[in-house]
């Protein structure tokens, strides 16, 4: 997780499937030249860019570049880009500032947002994978595949809170094991494993944790979830996963959700977890067999749920307080691919 924090200080510097992928009009290389870019540069990303945009641009006339230390100062650069009306919005950096990104700015474009380009610096980069960018992508790279014109829609996945505050915006996002599951991941970062190794190695103590643990062990009773679908009534029993996306791809080509396909989609998995050893490579892969279901493992396609929790969850990374949440699809962002 690489998310902002009161770390560095605010500096501005110069002037899914084919029904997913939209390519128009390219434009030249001039007109990408003219294009009014906003650059916000994570200082605490794993890999961070951002002394390679110092000394400009190469070719572009109009570029704002900013490395927020604080989500205030995120906010304040943000607002500074709308005013400023960038066709162009490069976030480098994790999953976790590009959600920061995008809560920031929920209500700065209302209508039509800019272009986004997104440089994967972070310790994890799933959003990334999803949109097909190679590790060692560059602003150069994504300003070369803005002159080819191709586009990748996906809508982040949005939590409300029912206390007015501003919704979250993210792309992952779950609860129960997934929680104790990440903070294994954050161990692995410190250990150095990132990306596919850190997914694999922290879902694999997961595994053995659940297998292996008695019949009252935390990992198997499950967290209570009083989970609402539209059109249906709270549903509090106990659950073992609660995940939930509008990606298509996830590292290591890992399938919780089923075969790829647009919009929402969920997987609910019930406490506690039965037929381990049969389901979870069955899961993983793919699979949406109706004994998997029997055997209490859901997959759901929907535009929208509430959930209740006092345990938290995790949204790209990053651990949140529980409560009554109302999730949702955001806005269909367009993003730069490669």
């Amino acid at each position: 997780m690489s998310s902002f924090s009161p770390a560095s200080v605010l500096a501005f510097a110069g002037p899914e499937s084919a029904r997913s992928v939209t390519v128009k009009a390219a434009p030249t290389a001039a007109a990408v030249g003219r294009l009014r870019i906003g650059i916000v540069c994570n200082p605490k990303s794993h890999l961070n860019h951002g002394a390679e945009y110092e000394a400009g641009v190469p070719g572009v006339d109009s570029v704002l570049l900013a490395a927020p230390g604080t989500r205030a100062a995120l906010a304040d650069t943000l607002a500074e880009f709308a005013e400023r009306k960038i066709d162009l919005l490069v976030i480098d950096g994790g999953d976790g500032t590009v959600r920061d990104v995008l809560t920031c700015a929920a209500h700065l474009w209302k209508g039509k947002w800019p272009d986004i380009a997104v440089i994967p610096s972070g310790k994890t980069n799933a959003l990334a994978i999803d949109l097909g960018i190679p590790s060692g992508w560059t602003l150069a790279d994504a300003l070369a595949a803005v002159t080819r014109g191709r586009r990748v829609e996906r809508r982040p996945v949005e939590i409300a809170r029912d206390d007015g505050s501003r919704p979250l915006r993210g792309f992952l996002f779950g609860a129960g094991a997934f929680v104790k599951a990440t903070e294994l991941a954050q161990h692995t970062h410190r250990a150095g494993a990132f990306n596919g190794v850190a997914v694999g190695l922290a879902l694999g103590w997961a595994l053995i944790q659940t297998m292996f643990g008695g019949a009252t062990s935390s990992w198997r009773v499950g967290t209570p979830l009083g989970l609402k679908l539209p059109g249906g009534s709270v549903d509090p029993r106990p659950r073992y996963l609660l995940l939930a996306s509008a990606l298509r791809q996830l590292p290591l080509g890992l399938k919780p959700f089923g075969q790829p396909r647009d919009g929402m989609k969920l997987l609910v998995v019930d406490a506690p977890p039965k037929r381990l050893m049969l389901t979870v490579p069955a899961l993983l892969a793919g699979s949406e067999a109706d004994w998997m279901r029997r055997a209490g493992y859901h997959h759901i396609d929907t535009a929208s749920f509430e959930v209740s929790l006092d345990d938290g969850f995790i949204l790209d990374g990053e651990h949140f307080a529980g409560g009554k949440l109302a999730v949702r699809q955001g806005p269909v962002l367009s993003f730069i691919a490669p």
